[in-house]
């Protein structure tokens, strides 16, 4: 009945706002064009659809803004008006009752807040759709003082997703059947990824693990502050974490009236971004302005400070080269490459004639090259080569689209701060230096200490294999025995000697390669 209920409610909604619109026109059945025509009598549809179906989405309660965020990431998939008007969600979610907090964090713990915390702010400082947060001081083992930020999970979460999601799978199989582009807009993928993201932030010790990894990446590198997990207080419901104190990066102004410079920070963001791309592999995938503070302290003026770790997206070095590739290929205005690049990822099907591919890029790209270099946005360009690549029926990988999200994230936060940004000038250095370490003689070193193991493990065997091989001929005579050694011998040092040409001239060509790809790649 409740199922019932909802159900009633979501139409009833989608009706208000048009949404009908958005998907009976594209429906192939007769009788469902005259349908929508009846429904809409009546209504004022003025409104662009993205902005009526924001809105609809934002009646619908946390869970269906939570889809809003996460399908606006999939611009692989949607039209770019929709796409830019999803972009717009905020978690306009108002607090829950402080009490239920209190509560939630006595059953994680097993007793008191008041043991829990030496004090603990009844005010939430920040509410979302999923959790909530609260400033308190703690203890630790040592005795010592700690100003810390608790994050509650919102109550009752996981049976209001479980139905909502059992719908919208309903609705994804209902547009997939009916709708002559539902397979092409794979819904039910789109329905189930969201189910991957919401259940992930659902455990707030998945999201601490994810803070602590990108605190030990970024240490060292005096640009961003990440908050340190309080591994004693988490779990499943709560996370405690080092309170951060900063400016949201938003406030340009009062951020410049602080002695913060505005242009190197951004920068920063981009060197930040890029750092986590292409020397870890593991970035932050959430970098909207309300996840990101900068610090005014004395010490640390001007430094970044990360929240909110929920989304993370991971690299591998596949990944990482066939973006590196792009990108530099794309600059070197060789669209061949670029399309040989998505036939050689396999994401697109082998068959693809390259002539027609390059075409296609080449009518995307091209026009961005009337820009100054500075102009050009690689959000954008990635974005575009996605949209271009399903065509020719692409499978766009999750991870990249969250890598496009961010860095469109990334640019926008970037130029805001400082129009006329070089983000390439800036990314530069990380594609240079990662090209030449995949083929430069640190990565050679590296391959051979990883594979020295299994060597040390060999090498002493050695001298009893050969004493095997000995022992099964010996039914031949010992002169003969002799002279199979000896030319064994000899073929041995001859290997040895050419393993050693060889491997000087192999070190003498990765130096000439590398000054190559210096001079001719950038």
């Amino acid at each position: 009945m409740n199922r019932l209920l909802r159900g009633a409610t979501i139409v009833w909604v989608a009706l208000r706002y048009g949404l009908d619109e958005l998907v009976l026109n594209s429906f192939q059945h007769r009788w469902l064009h005259l349908l929508a025509r009846i429904i809409s009598i009546g209504r004022d549809l003025r409104a662009p659809r993205g902005q009526r179906l924001r809105e609809a989405l934002e009646r619908l309660g946390p869970i269906f803004v939570k889809f809003g965020q996460v399908l606006s990431t999939r611009r692989d998939l949607l039209p770019p008006d929709i796409a830019d008007e999803l972009a717009l969600l905020q978690d306009r979610v108002p607090p829950f009752d402080s009490k239920v907090a209190v509560a939630t964090i006595e059953r994680a713990f097993g007793k008191p807040v008041g043991q829990v915390f030496v004090s603990f702010e009844q005010v939430p400082v920040a509410s979302a759709s999923i959790a909530q947060v609260h400033f308190a001081t703690l203890r630790d083992r040592q005795g010592q003082l700690h100003e810390v930020a608790v994050k509650v999970l919102r109550p009752g979460m996981l049976p209001v997703i479980d139905k909502d999601l059992g719908l919208m799978r309903m609705m994804a199989g209902w547009l997939e059947s009916l709708s002559s582009d539902g397979k092409r807009l794979k819904p039910r993928e789109v329905v189930a990824e969201f189910d991957n993201y919401l259940h992930d932030e659902l455990d707030l010790v998945r999201e601490a693990a994810n803070a602590a990894q990108l605190r030990r990446n970024m240490d060292g590198l005096d640009l961003v502050l990440i908050p340190e997990i309080y591994w004693d207080f988490c779990h499943p419901e709560v996370m405690v974490m080092e309170r951060m104190h900063g400016v949201p990066i938003s406030q340009v102004d009062k951020l410049r009236e602080a002695g913060v410079d505005i242009p190197k920070l951004a920068r920063d963001g981009v060197t930040i971004f890029f750092t986590q791309v292409f020397r870890d592999g593991f970035f932050h995938a959430d970098m909207h302005p309300g996840n990101i503070q900068v610090s005014l302290a004395p010490e640390t003026l001007g430094r970044y400070i990360s929240l909110d770790f929920g989304i993370v997206g991971s690299l591998t070095e596949i990944d990482k080269e066939y973006l590196a590739q792009n990108f530099t290929a794309f600059f070197r205005r060789d669209y061949k490459r670029v399309a040989e690049l998505h036939i050689e990822s396999g994401w697109v099907p082998p068959e693809t004639r390259v002539n027609d591919l390059e075409a296609a890029i080449r009518t995307v790209c091209e026009p961005y090259f009337d820009r100054p270099l500075r102009e050009i946005s690689l959000g954008m360009v990635l974005m575009r080569l996605f949209q271009t690549s399903r065509r020719f029926n692409v499978e766009i990988q999750p991870q990249l689209v969250l890598l496009q999200k961010t860095l469109l994230n990334i640019e926008g936060l970037g130029r805001q701060l400082d129009p006329d940004l070089d983000l390439w000038s800036t990314a530069k250095p990380f594609l240079e230096k990662w090209m030449l370490d995949q083929m430069g003689p640190q990565r050679l070193w590296q391959e051979l200490r990883a594979q020295a193991p299994h060597y040390a493990k060999l090498l002493p065997a050695l001298p009893r294999l050969l004493y095997e091989q000995l022992h099964r001929r010996s039914g031949t005579s010992a002169p003969s025995e002799l002279q199979e050694l000896l030319q064994e011998q000899r073929r041995t040092n001859r290997l040895l000697q050419a393993l050693l040409y060889g491997g000087g001239g192999f070190v003498l060509g990765l130096l000439v390669m590398q000054l190559v790809v210096r001079v001719q790649l950038f």
